[in-house]
């Protein structure tokens, strides 16, 4: 089958879950990819679907090989305003065209190996964050649809979105394809950043077309599922009918309170092998590494104090960017934490045992906590 515009699988997303089908989806793109070496921390933006196929494409088919119905095209933050966001050289030197293009191509060559289903994704946007207009924001989730229906994808997600009214409004950009939408947030009980209560965001959600909602990252299972149940009450209580989607962390984050494990202070949690090698150089030891060592481990950061040379195959693209600086930062401020590694909450592909449509997810979004041009209490900022 051609790469571009591949034909849909027998069945839809909506006619299998109509059957009483469990729909088993992916997660962890960001943080295995970088794990691996291809994903750059702190700006988890996807190119690597341009620059190293291959590894892409494996991933997809680790998850694929695990259980999952569904290949989602790894385009989370492949708007072409975040693309270019924060110093990033995307947009520039590839273009949101040619990521969102290769991301549906690799996605659907792996679907095509099995009977999944692919789906387009859009998430939140820098756009938004800088209180742009709603015509303004719905025009950045355009055109990543417009290379979705180029390419033919069987259904579309917005996925974590921190404010409804961002979400609504991805949702009803995405409903003008007539594809299936499935929507969720990186909320939990608490609600989004606003306060809006998880219930009356499912509502909101639907009412804007969604046929799919519920959750995702920021929470653990347990924590997630509450969530999910208060989103159903609200439906109910609405007399309004989807299907409840679960896409947690893979690890307990009983502590958490609105914006979920990235709100905890010892957030982020990738410092560890830089402190750690920071002690190796102080005491002279010769050799380090660590009983179950995982890659991120050995590409250590060229930044700030931490001298020890990066050896990874993207190091270079760390040293002038927003977390190499925000670490130096940390460093001439005495800040210094020995924390767990990056990404642990990553198990690699597995198939969670929560109906309906589900995913692991485990990643991590660095964030400065501005106050909100909207007036409604913090923004993040990424």
């Amino acid at each position: 089958m051609a790469a571009g515009g591949g034909a849909r699988a027998a069945k839809g997303i909506l006619e299998r879950l109509d059957s009483g089908e469990v729909i088993v989806g992916d997660g962890s793109f960001l943080i295995t990819l970088e794990k691996r070496g291809y994903v750059k921390v702190g700006l988890w933006t996807p190119e690597a679907v341009v620059e190293h196929p291959s590894a892409v494409r494996q991933l997809h088919r680790e998850f694929l090989r695990a259980g999952s119905n569904v290949m989602q095209t790894f385009t989370f933050y492949a708007s072409e305003d975040k693309l270019e966001n924060r110093g990033n050289y995307v947009a520039e030197k590839l273009s949101g065209q040619k990521v969102n293009e290769a991301a549906c191509d690799i996605a659907r060559q792996v679907a095509d190996e099995g009977d999944a289903l692919v789906a387009g994704g859009v998430s939140q946007t820098p756009s938004y964050l800088s209180c742009k207009s709603e015509a303004e924001v719905k025009s950045i989730f355009q055109q990543q649809l417009a290379i979705f229906m180029k390419k033919n994808v069987d259904f579309l997600i917005a996925e974590y979105f921190e404010h409804v009214e961002e979400a609504v409004w991805a949702v009803e950009t995405l409903k003008t394809s007539g594809k299936p939408v499935a929507a969720t947030m990186c909320i939990g009980p608490e609600g989004d950043l606003h306060g809006v209560p998880p219930g009356e965001c499912a509502v909101r959600l639907v009412k804007a077309g969604a046929s799919i909602v519920g959750v995702n990252c920021h929470f653990d299972p347990m924590m997630s599922l509450q969530t999910v149940k208060l989103m159903k009450e609200g439906l109910a209580a609405a007399r309004l009918h989807a299907y409840l989607m679960s896409q947690p962390l893979a690890y307990h984050t009983p502590d958490c309170s609105k914006q979920g494990f990235i709100d905890l202070p010892e957030f982020p949690f990738g410092e560890s092998p830089r402190r750690h090698g920071l002690f190796v150089c102080q005491m002279d030891v010769s050799g380090t590494g660590s009983c179950g060592v995982v890659r991120s481990w050995l590409r250590l950061s060229p930044a700030g104090p931490w001298v020890v040379p990066s050896r990874g195959r993207r190091g270079d693209q760390h040293a002038g960017g927003p977390w190499a600086q925000s670490k130096r930062l940390s460093a001439d401020n005495g800040v210094g934490r020995a924390l767990g590694s990056s990404g642990s909450c990553s198990f690699g592909p597995m198939r969670p045992a929560i109906p309906q449509v589900l995913s692991s997810e485990s990643g991590y979004h660095p964030r400065a906590v501005l106050q909100s041009c909207r007036g409604q209490g913090p923004t993040p900022s990424r």
